[in-house]
């Protein structure tokens, strides 16, 4: 207790971090406050406050509740997060973007400005999906076409602005400004969860003892999740010395720190897309539906959850393949001087990295989809869906990672000012945020 409050003191001498802890707090104030204001024209008392299921339900969360509360800030940075994603998969396969993706900090920019302009068109588009199927005819207050045309650009320019915010956030603030977006409107969403599962315990589920192990068991998740998010493989990497007039360059050893997850969130993310399938489909066409593919669209059935771990599988082996380039870590490694003890430089190191990644990339896999099935698996022992949104998939992972990272920047704080870290022993290891899983600047 005395090393917190010392760490807590020593936090709040150094002028620049409390400047910016202060303002990060103050913009994700404003966020928050800014999901209460309805839209104009909408009557909030008349929307649905129930709890969503599938994809709705996971808006809503990462929204902060703004989803089915009908706020300004409905959309959040979803079609944000959207755009990134886009222009990330185009930097594979159009070579313009790939050109782009090399020409250093001006072509960050202009990626970054091209991904700005698809998240107004995205928005305005879901904007109008958002008016037309989620505000019901007796909560409008304007006529058609004005309560279409007001909805849009109010929504497009609340998702606008919350990006400008979480950009404001990540130059002056700490951490991941958009990162840091998401993962408070899904803490919004905690205390109510954990409110509703204790009066449910104490309400005739059990009493007092299911809900300490229950409390327990998220404990020992959210343990199990950090070492999933930081683990690494490394591989020692030896630079030749150069001797240049009278000093010695190079000579030393370092390491490829290679992550167990390098795809992040972004697996379930695809999964869960691929899942929502089969629900649309029986929409459009009841009859069509059989009995695989009704066990596909309830998210408790064996049968989806079998679908889904796989999915997250394959997805994650995708995700790396395209986004982890052995060949030009091979190449990178050998132009400086560096090479792997025991490997031949060029074509065999890109081959001995590239058996690594598969070799790690298989257990993070498997455990990923383990993280992502967890909520199903409590839902069925007991626990209330909305608690069980808690216990793994894409909102834990998002949870761990983006407190990892800000705690990580608020330790080289206190570090290059000669203060002791946050732990007693080591140093905090932070994880790309899940949005710079997408774009290089959000997730």
């Amino acid at each position: 207790m005395k090393k917190l409050f010392t760490t807590l003191g020593n936090i709040w001498k150094i002028d620049d971090l409390r400047a910016r802890i202060q303002f990060t707090v103050l913009c994700l104030l404003i966020y928050r406050i800014g999901s209460f204001v309805a839209l104009p024209g909408v009557d909030a008392t008349s929307l649905s406050t129930e709890d969503k299921g599938g994809l709705m339900g996971l808006l809503n969360m990462f929204a902060g509740g703004s989803f089915s509360r009908g706020s300004i800030f409905a959309l959040g940075v979803m079609p944000y997060i959207s755009a990134s994603i886009v222009v990330q998969l185009m930097g594979i396969i159009v070579p313009q973007f790939q050109k782009m993706q090399k020409e250093g900090e001006s072509g960050r920019k202009k990626i970054n400005q091209i991904t700005r302009y698809l998240t107004v068109v995205i928005t305005l588009l879901q904007a109008v999906a958002y008016g037309t199927t989620q505000i019901l005819p007796e909560a409008r207050l304007l006529a058609e076409p004005l309560f279409t045309i007001s909805c849009m650009l109010t929504l497009t320019a609340g998702t606008l602005f919350v990006m400008w915010l979480g950009e404001k956030i990540t130059d002056k603030g700490i951490g991941n400004g958009i990162s840091l977006i998401i993962m408070v409107g899904i803490i919004a969403q905690l205390p109510g969860a954990l409110l509703q599962e204790s009066v449910s315990r104490m309400d005739g589920g059990g009493g007092l003892i299911p809900l300490v192990l229950e409390l327990v068991g998220w404990f020992f998740v959210i343990i199990f999740t950090i070492l999933i998010v930081q683990g690494v493989r490394k591989i020692p990497v030896q630079y030749a010395k150069k001797i240049i007039g009278s000093k010695q360059y190079g000579g030393v050893r370092q390491y490829i720190p290679l992550k167990v997850n390098s795809a992040g969130v972004m697996p379930i993310i695809f999964a869960q897309a691929i899942m929502f399938i089969p629900t649309t489909v029986g929409q459009f066409f009841p009859d069509a539906q059989g009995a695989f593919l009704t066990s596909l669209s309830d998210y408790t059935s064996f049968g989806y959850n079998i679908t889904f771990a796989l999915l997250i599988v394959a997805f994650t082996f995708f995700y790396t393949a395209i986004t982890v380039n052995p060949t030009q870590m091979s190449d990178d490694m050998k132009k400086n001087g560096g090479f792997i003890p025991g490997i031949k430089p060029g074509k065999v190191t890109g081959d001995y990295i590239d058996s690594i990644i598969s070799k790690i990339t298989l257990p993070g896999s498997v455990f990923l989809a383990i993280i992502a099935i967890l909520p199903s698996i409590v839902t069925l022992l007991g626990v209330s869906s909305q608690f069980a949104h808690f216990y793994g998939g894409t909102s834990l992972l998002i949870l761990v990672g983006v407190v990892l990272d800000t705690l990580q920047q608020v330790e080289s704080h206190l570090l290059m000012r000669h203060y002791d870290g946050l732990m007693k022993t080591g140093r905090i290891k932070g994880r790309t945020p899940v949005a710079a899983n997408t774009g290089g600047s959000v997730i």
